[in-house]
């Protein structure tokens, strides 16, 4: 019953965020691919690992990841970057995002985790969005050596990724989109200053700002609805417990590309300027199979939510790193949602709040 309800909760934030997005990519879901007029939705693990590591991409179009960096004023931003400078941009980040560098980082959301956290034990609430975004800010700030309020980098990011998103949707362009989307990298970038403004800087800010905002409530969710604190708590099934519910929530959830060459898919032939719509969350099965700490899947599944080869996301050992600490930190505590609210105005489906209270 728990697991149950934990998935009809965690369900809400993509029927009430992005209802006609997911209402249509559902009704494609029943085939690896499927061709839609120039659109070529991508739902199968094995199309969707060829699509990011042997279809050739444009990654500036607009309509894409790297379009939106475009439209941030960012460009050189790693997503929207070719060959040797896009190799280039991925090893610098990589140094930073290694096993050291995740380690230095450490102490800096550890540090948010214990003053945020410390409520639960005097029976108060906590509401862990503006925990996930303060870890986020902070974390985002010390990679970079940013000297700004973490709280209001966190909050520049996630307007900026929504003005970029609105702007790149596809239909009919939303008045001013592009200009709230400029004046949102504007003030994001005040706040970087002259070291971390521009680039890949804005786009590592924007990117580990909105996944960890939409992928730590949500995991903490489904651990409070599902009763899942004991795997939380003991070392040996946790590390199983991050990779499955990173895979059941998939923070970013879709990944629109467009071809910049023929190839085929699946027995599906695609043509040079076809959109393609990468489904993160089919390939990995997470609207199929709910989180399973005893039987997970297998890790070359479970990966395809950070993306394949050169499309890879460097941060996933951040992520994974972070989210383990949450659940550790949450667990003594076995805290029970008692409100929730669904963020409709967010790049990423998630939470607007979710708090919660100690069970014990």
């Amino acid at each position: 019953m728990g697991e149950r309800a934990a998935r009809r909760r965690d369900r809400r934030v993509y029927g009430r965020a992005h209802p006609v997005l997911f209402a249509v990519l559902g009704a494609a879901r029943g085939r690896d691919v499927v061709r839609v007029g120039r659109t070529v939705v991508v739902n199968g693990a094995q199309a969707y690992k060829e699509a990011l590591t042997r279809v050739p991409l444009d990654r500036a179009a607009a309509g894409t990841t790297g379009g939106a960096v475009r439209e941030l004023g960012a460009g050189g931003g790693l997503f929207d970057e070719e060959g040797g400078e896009h190799r280039g941009s991925r090893r610098a980040v990589a140094e930073g995002l290694g096993a050291a560098g995740v380690e230095r980082l450490r102490p800096v959301w550890r540090a948010v985790l214990d003053r945020r956290l410390a409520p639960l034990a005097a029976g108060q609430e906590v509401d862990l969005v503006p925990l996930a975004r303060e870890m986020a800010g902070a974390t985002v700030c010390a990679l970079l050596g940013v000297v700004a309020p973490p709280e209001a980098v966190a909050e520049a990011a996630g307007v900026a990724a929504a003005a970029a998103v609105r702007a790149e949707l596809p239909g009919p362009r939303k008045p001013f989109a592009g200009r709230r989307a400029a004046e949102a990298a504007a003030r994001l970038a005040s706040l970087l200053g002259p070291e971390g403004a521009g680039g890949v800087p804005a786009v590592l800010a924007v990117a580990g700002v909105n996944t960890t905002v939409a992928a730590v409530p949500r995991a903490a969710a489904w651990c409070a609805e599902a009763g899942w604190w004991a795997y939380a708590e003991a070392a040996r099934t946790r590390a199983a417990l991050v990779s499955e519910l990173l895979r059941a929530t998939a923070p970013s959830p879709v990944l629109p590309r467009v071809a910049a060459g023929d190839a085929e898919l699946g027995g599906c032939p695609v043509r040079r300027g076809d959109r393609l719509v990468l489904v993160a969350r089919h390939a990995v099965l997470a609207h199929r199979l709910p989180p399973d700490v005893r039987d997970p899947a297998p890790p070359a599944v479970a990966q395809l939510v950070f993306g394949a080869g050169s499309h890879a996301c460097p941060g996933a050992r951040l992520a994974r790193a972070q989210l383990d600490d949450v659940l550790a930190a949450l667990a003594p505590y076995r805290p029970a949602v008692v409100r929730a609210r669904v963020d409709r105005r967010a790049a990423l489906p998630g939470w607007r709040t979710l708090v919660v209270r100690s069970g014990r």
